[in-house]
C-alpha cells in the first residue's frame, strides 16, 4: 500500500472526481490538474476505447489544455474490458505520478472501476463451466431476464450494473454461483482505503441532469456519433463484448440492423443514460468519503480546490 508522499509543496495524494454523467466532471478534473500541477487518470470503462469519442464525452486532446491524460485508448473495440486489469495498470499509473510528486486527478463514473484503484479491492476467482452455462442462459432468454436473476440475488450488485450489460451480469452470477455469497458482497468495505484519496463528488439538479443529458444526446448524434459507429464497425465493433453495449452505440448498432430509426436510437439513448445516471448517484451516494459539490453553483472550482488542499 502506498502512502501519500510530500513533494516540498505539502502532501501529494490521489483526488478523484466522480459522480453521475453530464454533470462536469472531466472539466472539472482538468481545471483541478492545472491547479494542483497533477494529471487526469480516466476512470470511465467505455473511454479506454480507441475510436469511441463522441459517444463518451471524450475531451478531445486539443481541449485538453496541456493537461496529460492517462488510461484512454488503450483498447481496440475487439477487447473486453476487464476491472482488474484495468486495476492494475491504473495503479501503476498512479504509482508514477505519486512518486514524481504529481497529483493523480481521478476522474470517471464507473463506481466499480474508481473502487479497484482507491480500496484494496480483490477479485474473486472463476469456474469456465459455470460461466458457460450461464452465457448460454443469456443468450436464450436474454439479458434484462438475467438482470431481473440477479436483481432477486444481489440488489446491490444490480443497481451497479446496467440490465444491457451481459458480460458482468453473467460474471456476478458466477461469483454468487461459485462462492454462496452476494457479488456485491466480494467487494471490500469502503472503509479499507488503499490510498489517502480525496473524494470529490459532482452533482446538479435532477431535473437539470436530464435536460442535460437530453442535451449531449442530442449534440452526439447531430456531430456524428453514426458516422463513428459506422466507423468503428469496420473495425470490428460488433465483434466486442464489451464496446457494443456502450450507451448510445448499442442504440445506434439496433438502428443499422433495421430496428428504428436514429431519431428513435437518440430518444432511446437519452432514456437510457438517465436511468443509468440515477444508477450512479445511488452508488456513489453511499460512499460517505465523498464530499459533494453542486456543479452549478457559481465558483466551484474555487470550492473544491479549497476543499482538497
Amino acid at each position: 500500500m502506498s502512502s501519500p508522499r510530500d513533494s516540498g509543496q505539502g502532501v501529494v495524494r490521489p483526488v478523484a472526481v466522480v459522480g453521475p454523467t453530464a454533470t462536469g466532471k472531466s472539466d472539472l478534473a482538468i481545471e483541478l490538474a492545472l491547479a494542483l500541477g497533477g494529471e487526469v487518470v480516466n476512470a470511465d470503462a467505455m473511454q479506454l476505447y480507441r475510436g469511441m469519442d463522441i459517444g463518451t464525452a471524450k475531451v478531445p486532446p486539443d481541449e485538453r489544455r496541456g493537461v496529460p491524460h492517462h488510461l484512454l485508448d488503450v483498447l481496440d473495440v475487439t477487447e473486453t474490458a476487464s476491472v482488474a486489469a484495468y486495476q492494475r495498470d491504473a495503479r501503476a499509473c498512479i504509482e508514477r505520478l505519486l512518486a514524481d510528486g504529481t497529483v493523480p486527478v481521478i476522474c470517471g463514473g464507473s463506481g466499480l472501476y474508481v473502487q479497484a484503484i482507491v480500496d484494496d479491492l480483490r477479485f474473486p476467482g472463476t469456474d469456465p463451466e459455470v460461466r458457460a452455462r450461464l452465457a448460454r442462459e443469456a443468450a436464450e432468454i436474454g439479458a434484462e431476464a438475467m438482470h431481473a436473476r440477479l436483481a432477486e440475488q444481489d440488489p446491490d450488485a444490480a443497481v451497479a450494473i446496467l440490465p444491457s450489460n451481459t458480460r458482468r451480469i453473467v460474471r456476478a452470477l458466477e461469483v454468487i454461483t461459485i462462492t454462496g455469497r452476494p457479488f456485491s458482497a466480494t467487494m471490500p468495505e469502503r472503509g479499507a482505503p488503499r490510498y489517502d484519496t480525496v473524494f470529490v463528488g459532482l452533482d446538479r439538479d435532477v431535473a437539470e441532469l436530464d435536460q442535460r443529458v437530453d442535451v449531449r444526446v442530442e449534440r452526439m448524434f447531430e456531430v456524428g456519433l453514426v458516422d463513428e459507429v459506422r466507423t468503428l464497425i469496420g473495425q470490428g465493433l460488433r465483434d466486442g463484448t464489451t464496446a457494443p453495449r456502450a450507451l448510445g452505440y448499442q442504440q445506434v448498432l439496433a438502428a443499422l440492423d433495421g430496428e428504428g430509426d436514429f431519431a428513435a436510437a437518440a430518444a432511446d439513448t437519452a432514456r437510457a443514460t438517465r436511468r443509468f445516471v440515477r444508477r450512479q448517484r445511488s452508488w456513489f451516494r453511499r460512499d460517505t468519503r465523498i464530499t459533494w459539490f453542486d456543479a452549478a453553483e457559481p465558483g466551484v472550482l474555487t470550492s473544491v480546490v479549497a476543499h482538497v488542499t
